[in-house]
C-alpha cells in the first residue's frame, strides 16, 4: 500500500537488488506510452472514470492518489525496507499524522534531545489542543523507559543521531523494552537516512523523515515521509493522508524522487567530508568539545558502529568562548552558509539555540548556547576546512 492507493495493495520491495539500484529504479517503471525512463510528473488534479465510482487504474482525485507520488512513495518505502510508505507536505505534517493516532490524554516519551519543531508540535499543538502529554527521557539508558512509563504511555519517539547534540540511541534495545510494555517505537531517521541506518530492521515500528533534508538533498523541496510494515497503522495513515490533505505536489514528489537517486553517492561524500572536518575541529584551540558519533570517544560510538553503515554528515561543536564565540563563528564563514535546515549538497552552519531549537528554550530539551551545528556538504573538503578554520580564528 502506498499512501492513498484505494486498492491498499502492499508494495513488495525488490530485495534481490542492491540499495543503489533500488534508489534509481524501485517504483519507477518506464513510461508505458512513450518509453520515457524518467517518472512523468502527473499534474492532473482529477482522473476520468469508466463509470460512477469506478476510476481508471485506481486514480480518481490527486489528493487521494497521484502516480508521481506513488512512484516516490514506493521508492522510499523500498529503501527503508517497508511495505508501506506515505509522502506528506513536510516533515512536521508527517509527524502530525502519527500523533493523530493517539487518543486525547495519551503520553509520548521522547528523547531528551530532539528537533525543536517536533517538541513544539507535541507540546504546544497536540498538548494544548488534545491533552497529549510528553516526558523527556534519557534514551541512552533504555531502562529509564520503564521508570517513566505510565498507563497512558503509548509511544516512544526518538531521533538517532539526535538533533543537534548527535547522541546515539540503541534502536533494538529501546524497541525490545517498549514492545514489552505494549508501546510503539517511532524513529526519526532524517540524520542517518535509510542508506546508513535501517530502523525497521532493528525493531522500530515506524520511520519518519523530513524529506526536505537528505532525501531531497538539494534545498529545493519541502517534504515528509512515513514508512512502516504495520498494516493497521498503514490503513489509518492512508485515511489521514487523504482526509487531512497534507500531501506534496506532484512536482515536489518529482524533485524528491530525483534527489533519492543520488542519495547513496551523496551520503558517502557527506560522511567522508565530515570525518575530515571533525579532525580539524578536534585540533582547534577555540573548540571545547566536538560531537560526532564517528569519534571513538563519543559515548554512543559503539552503538552507532553497530547500527549504522557510516556516521553521517552532521557535526556539532561547542566553543570555549560561549555564545558570543559561537555567533562570531557562524557569521564569519563564506563557503558554509548561515541558514537553517540541513542535508543538502551545500554546507550549512547555524546556532541552534537561537535558530532551529529556540522553541525548546527553558525545557528539558534546551541546547547549550555555545553550540554550533554544521551540515557538511559535498564541496571540496579543502575549501570547507579552510573556511571553518578562518571562522574559528574569529572566535577568540
Amino acid at each position: 500500500m502506498m499512501g492513498g492507493d484505494p486498492l491498499l495493495s502492499g508494495f513488495e520491495s525488490p530485495t534481490e537488488f542492491g540499495f543503489e539500484t533500488r534508489a534509481i529504479r524501485a517504483g519507477q517503471p518506464h513510461d508505458q506510452r512513450t518509453g520515457g525512463v524518467v517518472t512523468p510528473i502527473s499534474m492532473s488534479t482529477t482522473f476520468a472514470q469508466d463509470s460512477p465510482g469506478v476510476p481508471k487504474n485506481g486514480y480518481e482525485y490527486s489528493r487521494t492518489g497521484n502516480p508521481t507520488r506513488h512512484a516516490y512513495e514506493a521508492c522510499v518505502a523500498s529503501l527503508e525496507g517497508a511495505k508501506y510508505g506515505f509522502a506528506f507536505a513536510s516533515g512536521l505534517s508527517a509527524e502530525d499524522a502519527l500523533f493523530r493516532q493517539l487518543t486525547p490524554g495519551s503520553q509520548i516519551l521522547l528523547g531528551n534531545d530532539a528537533y525543536g519543531g517536533t517538541f513544539r508540535l507535541i507540546d504546544s499543538v497536540h498538548g494544548k489542543k488534545s491533552g497529549l502529554a510528553n516526558t523527556a527521557v534519557d534514551l541512552t539508558q533504555p531502562e529509564q523507559i520503564k521508570e517513566a512509563w505510565t498507563p497512558e504511555s503509548r509511544m516512544v519517539w526518538l531521533e538517532t543521531p539526535t538533533n543537534p547534540m548527535l547522541s546515539v540511541f540503541d534502536i533494538r534495545a529501546i524497541s525490545d523494552v517498549v514492545h514489552e510494555l505494549g508501546g510503539v517505537v517511532v524513529v526519526d531517521n532524517t540524520f542517518a537516512t535509510p542508506y546508513l541506518q535501517q530502523p525497521l530492521d532493528l525493531g522500530a515500528d515506524v520511520v519518519v523523515h523530513s524529506a526536505t533534508k537528505y532525501i531531497g538533498g538539494h534545498s529545493d523541496v519541502v517534504g515528509g515521509f512515513v514508512a512502516t510494515n504495520n498494516e493497521s497503522l498503514a490503513e489509518d495513515l492512508v485515511y489521514i493522508q487523504n482526509a487531512v490533505g497534507a500531501i506534496p505536489s506532484p512536482f515536489d514528489c518529482y524533485l524528491a524522487l530525483r534527489g533519492v537517486k543520488t542519495l547513496p553517492v551523496r551520503m558517502d561524500r557527506h560522511c567522508e567530508n565530515a570525518q575530515q572536518i571533525v579532525a580539524v575541529l578536534n585540533d582547534h584551540d577555540a573548540v571545547s568539545q566536538v560531537l560526532y558519533p564517528g569519534m571513538k570517544e563519543h559515548p554512543g560510538h559503539e552503538i552507532a558502529a553497530k547500527q549504522m553503515k557510516n556516521f553521517g554528515g552532521m557535526v556539532s561543536f561547542r566553543l570555549k568562548g560561549g555564545q558570543s564565540a559561537a555567533e562570531r563563528v557562524v557569521t564569519n564563514t563564506e563557503v558554509f552558509t548561515l541558514a537553517e535546515s540541513l542535508g543538502a549538497v551545500e554546507s550549512l552552519i547555524e546556532h541552534p539555540g537561537v535558530m532551529t531549537h529556540l522553541s525548546v528554550a527553558g525545557s528539558a530539551l534546551e541546547v547549550p548556547d555555545d553550540l554550533v551545528r554544521i551540515s557538511v556538504g559535498i564541496e571540496s573538503v579543502s575549501d570547507l576546512v579552510s573556511d571553518l578554520v578562518q571562522a574559528l580564528d574569529h572566535a577568540g
